[in-house]
């Protein structure tokens, strides 16, 4: 077994930046001709420039995944390229603003279960039968610490993040028997460009700041990358339905 992905195509969301910059850019190393879904196309254009100049295949899709029109796109952009989609790493995402469950507004809670739940289900959805037709695929999600805990996060980035679990836990299952694997990354701290706007005397920042101090080291997003990119490749041909914690062991705490 290996970890070579050479004639294989890959779908990566948020692949403009952070942990999804790093996956696309580890997968391509590795032979992999990658479809980057993110919502800026400057930032996926440049990584894009990134694999090319590497000498890697690598195109952009610009869109928010969570709108079905966009994920059927992206799909449609790595049959018509590519010809298949080997491998989906579902892994943009968006933080909420720590509000608890009294004070989370409507649209916090819609936008943020929207982008960190529902997209990757759409995608799923969009790429299985795809990879059933071949009997076989990778599915990775990110999770987070936060799907692992109810100390991490607010309450919408908290619930979403458990779904996400769910929902590999889930596929894992329903699929184990057709060749496709789905597993996750629970990373804990993470140097990324993820951006957190914080509600104004949110209960959730207060009561969690009380927890935060297992947090340790803070990870770079190579680090995440290269556990991605494991657990989507060969080497990991008999791990499936794993929620695999990528957090210097906060987890254990």
């Amino acid at each position: 077994m290996s970890m070579d992905f050479e004639g294989k195509s890959a779908i990566v969301t948020g692949g403009g930046a952070g942990i999804g910059r790093a996956t696309a850019l580890l997968l391509a190393s590795r032979g992999a001709k990658v479809v980057i879904g993110d919502l800026h196309r400057e930032t996926a254009q440049a990584v894009v420039a990134e694999i090319e100049a590497a000498g890697g295949a690598a195109v952009a899709v610009v869109g928010d995944l969570s709108d079905p029109s966009v994920v059927e796109h992206i799909v449609a952009v790595a049959l018509d390229t590519y010809g298949g989609v080997d491998v989906l790493i579902n892994n943009a995402g968006i933080m909420d603003d720590m509000t608890g469950p009294h004070e989370v507004s409507d649209a916090v809670w819609e936008h943020v279960l929207r982008v960190n739940l529902t997209a990757p289900f759409l995608l799923t959805r969009a790429v299985v039968p795809h990879m059933l037709a071949k009997g076989k695929g990778a599915i990775v999600n990110t999770a987070s610490e936060a799907g692992l805990r109810g100390s991490a996060a607010g309450t919408a980035y908290t619930v979403s993040k458990h779904g996400v679990i769910g929902l590999t836990e889930s596929a894992a299952v329903i699929y184990r028997e057709k060749g496709i694997r789905v597993n996750a990354v629970a990373p804990g701290g993470v140097a990324t460009s993820l951006e957190v706007t914080m509600a104004p005397d949110a209960i959730g920042l207060s009561v969690i700041s009380g927890y935060t101090a297992n947090v340790g080291r803070v990870a770079q997003a190579d680090e995440l990358a290269s556990v991605i990119v494991f657990l989507a490749s060969d080497a990991a041909s008999n791990v499936n339905g794993a929620i695999v914690p990528v957090d210097n062991g906060w987890s254990a705490i």
